[in-house]
């Protein structure tokens, strides 16, 4: 129980909460914005720095020989979850602000969370080594097709300009491969201190995102999104997690993968990651938009969390008593 609790109560949620509460009410703005910029572009560096160093080049190789798991689950991931946000982000422009809908198709576009899809899977009894290599070699992926899929997807509503390429190339790209270069050396201080290590990740986030709300707050964020719009929009994710873990489940069994492989399977396939999520959309769109488009990604990660809990508990008890 105590286990599922700290699961359910996680400190990213509440620091992402924290975020969107400070920046309805205290919003960067005036000459503070250029500096916030500045300070979110560099959060963002550390964080896929800190991602080049803690990601073994040994887990990608063994991660690519497990072509059975790997290859339906990345395919689930870009693939199908990809083309239900695509189909989703057609319904909300009917219902939603245009920048808002547009968020369903990114969040479709994600990879895998990592730490909590590997935490969840743990609970659940599922094959941890799986879950932890799929996360690892479909987050890696990410950082290099999600932005172009987008970009094809949107049918030009996001344009890739060489400006866009080239702030991927700088922010998110070139750090990665710092740590990767580094990572012989250095990897061994990040796996020593991993609590420290997490919440420079969860506050590189944090800053992304409150910087992307500040400006969204600033443009009249809480007057563009309507009561009916909210309503639409948790619809709408409640639909995208019903997809995402009814047919990542029922895919595993298709696959006729092994209980445990099925479960990582499942966590791998329905989660998505805010950690490229938040750092993507403060690259590819300006700050004021980069706040609404966040919504649904922020919406369905919450909303992840707190069933992935249960889900989770469900599945170890069916292992524990078949």
């Amino acid at each position: 129980m105590v286990a599922r609790l700290k699961i359910l109560f996680d400190p990213l949620v509440r620091l992402l909460l924290l975020s969107i509460v400070l920046a309805s009410f205290a919003p960067v703005t005036g000459e503070g914005k250029a500096v916030a910029r500045i300070v979110s572009d560099g959060a963002i560096f550390f964080l896929f720095l800190l991602n080049g160093l803690r990601l073994p080049r040994r887990q990608v190789l063994d991660g690519i020989r497990n072509a059975r798991f790997l290859l339906p689950l990345i395919i689930w991931v870009f693939g199908v979850m990809g083309l239900a946000g695509w189909g989703l982000w057609q319904i909300g422009e009917n219902v939603l602000p245009p920048t808002v809908a547009l968020g369903l198709l990114l969040l479709g576009l994600l990879p895998s969370t990592v730490q909590s899809a590997t935490a969840y899977c743990s609970l659940a009894g599922g094959n941890v080594a799986a879950s932890v290599v799929a996360a690892a070699v479909i987050n890696l992926l990410g950082v290099f097709i999600t932005a172009p899929l987008l970009s094809l997807a949107s049918g030009g509503d996001v344009g890739l300009d060489l400006d866009g390429l080239q702030r991927i190339g700088q922010i998110l790209l070139l750090p990665f491969f710092i740590g990767q270069i580094l990572q012989t050396r250095l990897g061994s201080l990040v796996a020593d201190n991993r609590m420290v290590i997490a919440w420079a990740d969860r506050g590189a986030i944090a800053i992304a995102v409150y910087v992307a709300f500040s400006a969204a707050v600033e443009q009249g964020l809480w007057q563009l999104v309507s009561l009916t719009a909210w309503g639409w929009l948790a619809a709408l994710i409640g639909l995208f997690l019903l997809l995402g873990f009814a047919g990542s489940w029922l895919t595993g069994g298709a696959l006729g993968l092994a209980r445990a492989d099925r479960i990582a399977f499942l966590f791998a396939g329905a989660q998505k990651s805010i950690v490229l999520g938040a750092p993507l959309a403060a690259v590819l769109f300006p700050p004021a938009t980069a706040g609404l488009v966040l919504l649904p990604v922020l919406a369905y990660h919450l909303m992840q969390m707190i069933i992935s809990a249960p889900i989770a508990a469900r599945l170890n008890r069916a292992s524990a008593h078949p």
